[in-house]
């Protein structure tokens, strides 16, 4: 498989996924789960309903989580590698009843792939869900008074049925702005009824619906490192290529393209690949259990080679790339606000002294610490907060410029998705 038949030039791929760019502004959007509150569509999710007594076993065999506690109403970030202990699809899995379970995220189709080529007593279903976010300080306000009753009792990724005006729905308590947030989910045929209603309560808590430009920038601040943009699926080659051919044959093409973008140039496309520990995911990881990836994990976690930061921009150097845009002779590629569009992995190298240390993806610029900034997967040598690093900004071939940034904790902005509700 030829990596450069992924490579692109920035302005050369359109992969938009997501509804309007703005509905008021980016800016205004950007503060919405700073200072009131968000209304964000997530319903392109693909959701699948899992029902059987084997349905359980079937996920422990092929996630790094554990399920010998996993409660009626519960809900888990669900993730699964290859052997070589690299992610191939992550998403979030709920119990809603003894033997009920839910699973939002393209992984679904990786895990009916494996039912199909196993022995497990379990029955499969595809169903037509929305699945909106509401999400800010004024989130939990908001929800309480459209369903007249109190969530203050709903523990972090756990759901709980709730009515807003006759309609029906699970909310469950997420977060993925990194504020207190629920995600409600019921039948499609609700969601546009329902987004009219939360937008006419949620008036007096200035709740903004949130637009495709900005969606992605609490994905950086909040770190949530997300598929294709933070990393390739790792079964573009080896045992899972098959896998790998049906997927993509089942699947509406924007969904399933694999472009990359930026000055990192990988040999292979396993390149591209992480590791749940490199991703941040290393807490999730539970060996009481066989899955499959476990022993490349285990070599891993004894030996971490590197781990997950966000590097702040020098604001001086990325001016100079903007100033660029405004000279006769040739500038520097351009960087987009807030964030590139395109559904694209863009890896930029990072350096230190001279020497390869890590390789970005996520770029954005956060109009709350008015900062560019970006993920970065760095050798755990350089990792300390505070470190001078420099980024490769440019493609291959075409003016390069050199950026100053230094290494910040992920998530960098502070985590407050699991705060007692109860207090607030």
């Amino acid at each position: 498989m030829d990596i450069n038949a992924y490579r692109i030039l920035p302005e050369g791929y359109s992969n938009v996924r997501f509804g309007h760019p703005e509905y008021t502004s980016w800016m205004e959007e950007c503060m919405s789960w700073k200072e009131n509150c968000y209304i964000g569509d997530w319903s392109f999710l693909w959701v699948y309903k899992y029902s059987g007594p084997d349905v359980l076993k079937l996920f422990s065999d092929i996630s790094i989580n554990s399920f010998a506690n996993f409660n009626i109403g519960q809900s888990k970030h669900v993730v699964h590698c290859n052997e070589s202990g690299k992610v191939i699809h992550d998403g979030i899995l709920s119990r809603l009843g003894e033997d009920e379970y839910v699973l939002f995220g393209r992984n679904g189709f990786y895990v009916n792939w494996y039912l199909d080529k196993h022995n497990y007593n379990v029955t499969v279903t595809l169903e037509d869900w929305y699945n909106l976010q509401v999400a800010g300080p004024n989130a939990l306000s908001l929800l309480e008074e459209a369903c007249c009753e109190s969530l203050r009792d709903v523990k972090f990724m756990y759901n709980k049925r709730i009515n807003i005006r006759g309609k029906s729905m699970w909310a469950l308590r997420q977060g993925m702005s990194g504020e207190p947030g629920f995600e409600l989910q019921g039948p499609i045929t609700d969601k546009y009824e329902l987004v009219d209603d939360l937008m006419e309560i949620g008036k007096k808590y200035d709740a903004h619906r949130l637009g495709a430009r900005c969606a992605a920038i609490n994905h950086l601040e909040a770190c949530f490192p997300t598929i294709i943009v933070d990393y390739i699926p790792a079964f573009m080659d080896g045992d899972l290529l098959e896998y790998y051919n049906i997927f993509k044959a089942s699947m509406p093409a924007h969904t399933t393209d694999i472009a990359l973008a930026g000055s990192y140039e990988g040999d292979t496309i396993s390149d591209y690949y992480r590791s749940p520990i490199e991703l941040g995911w290393g807490k999730s990881i539970k060996f009481d259990h066989d899955f499959v990836g476990r022993k490349a994990l285990e070599e891993e976690l004894a030996n971490p080679k590197r781990i997950i930061r966000t590097l702040v921009w020098n604001a001086e150097d990325v001016i100079d790339i903007y100033a660029s845009m405004f000279k006769k002779n040739g500038h520097f590629d351009y960087i987009e606000f807030p964030r590139f569009q395109r559904g694209v992995m863009y890896a930029d190298k990072v350096m230190k002294n001279g020497k390869f240390v890590g390789v970005t993806s996520s770029y954005g610029y956060s109009y709350y610490f008015r900062e560019m900034l970006c993920l970065c997967v760095i050798d755990i040598e350089e990792s300390e907060i505070g470190n001078d690093v420099s980024i490769i900004w440019g493609t291959p071939g075409r003016p390069q410029k050199e950026v100053r940034a230094k290494v910040a904790p992920a998530p960098y902005k502070q985590d407050r998705r699991k705060i007692n509700l109860s207090s607030t």
